[in-house]
């Protein structure tokens, strides 16, 4: 099956399987051997399937109409947050809304984000198409002795940071924080320890320092913090409707708001060994089980009814 990505990245071809950076979007053209280009591009050969993911800048520039010139099949890949494009300019909510209506296809991150689209669109054809872990670029040894709490995101209302740093103190040791775009003024005094920007194999290595790790974020996305967390064994507590948080961390997970649950979830972890253990050992056995690339490809051929 010969696939064409298109995203508001401005290159064009295949992103290699030791690509230093492999994020989810790069990582779904890996595994798919996709070939990419700048969305509002109509490639000049034909393509089997073209999975279209909007800019968030240039909204505009979508049209899945032109695209099927070319394209036997045209998908529509979600974006962040399946409210996000909410926040469009009303001519370009518009025409999003139209641009979903049209696709054959149109992809989520997550269960809880494909009744949304179903329901908004009636669509005929949503589906998850799940997040993904490239691993070849991982280092195949990386043991180290575990400490400190990741929390996943800074401290604004799109990730929740306050939150996660509160129910992170009830671990007793060390918080870190990756630095995210979203970064705000004055967090550095805080009592966390803040990575610069790292490409995401250095991001890999860095969360495998640590032992426990919180992202009480409200803002639903792929849901990557949780999937990489669950790939290295690392107990998450996070909320329910991101997928990769709750088939990997079924235990660690609580319903949207419950920061006391998350707060006894935090002290069971931390008091009992043999749950740690339990919850380390759950995450690994499910990453392994949904989310691992053969699992991937064998799902999406199986779709397409690729041999």
């Amino acid at each position: 099956m010969k696939i064409a990505f298109f995203t508001e990245m401005g290159f064009e071809g295949k992103i290699p399987r030791t690509h230093i950076n492999m994020r989810v979007e790069f990582a779904w053209m890996c595994a798919l051997d996709a070939y990419h280009y700048s969305i509002g591009t109509i490639p000049s050969e034909p393509y089997d399937l073209a999975m279209v993911l909007n800019s968030k800048t240039k909204p505009g520039l979508l049209n899945i109409q032109k695209l099927k010139s070319k394209c036997e099949i045209v998908s529509i890949l979600q974006e962040g947050p399946n409210w996000g494009w909410q926040d469009y300019a009303l001519e370009h909510q518009i025409h999003y809304y139209n641009n979903l209506i049209t696709a054959d296809i149109i992809y989520t991150h997550n269960s809880s984000d494909a009744i949304y689209y179903r329901g908004l669109t009636n669509h005929s054809d949503v589906r998850v198409l799940p997040s993904l872990m490239i691993e070849d670029n991982i280092p195949k040894e990386m043991d180290s002795i575990k400490s400190g709490v990741m929390v996943g995101g800074n401290m604004t209302s799109w990730y929740g940071g306050f939150d996660s740093m509160v129910i992170a103190q009830e671990l007793g040791e060390q918080i870190y924080a990756p630095s995210m775009g979203r970064k705000i003024d004055k967090e550095e005094e805080l009592d966390i320890i803040h990575y610069p920007y790292m490409d995401w194999t250095e991001w890999i290595t860095q969360l495998n320092n640590r032992r426990y790790a919180v992202h009480l974020m409200r803002t639903h996305a792929a849901g990557t913090f949780a999937l990489n967390c669950a790939y290295l064994g690392i107990p998450c507590i996070g909320y329910k409707g991101l997928d990769t948080q709750e088939i990997c961390n079924p235990e660690t997970t609580v319903d949207i708001g419950d920061l006391k649950k998350a707060r006894e979830i935090a002290k069971e972890l931390r008091n009992n060994e043999k749950f740690y253990l339990h919850c380390s050992n759950i995450a690994k056995q499910k990453y392994k089980e949904h989310y691992h690339e053969n699992i991937f490809n064998t799902t999406f051929k199986k779709q397409f009814k690729i041999p």
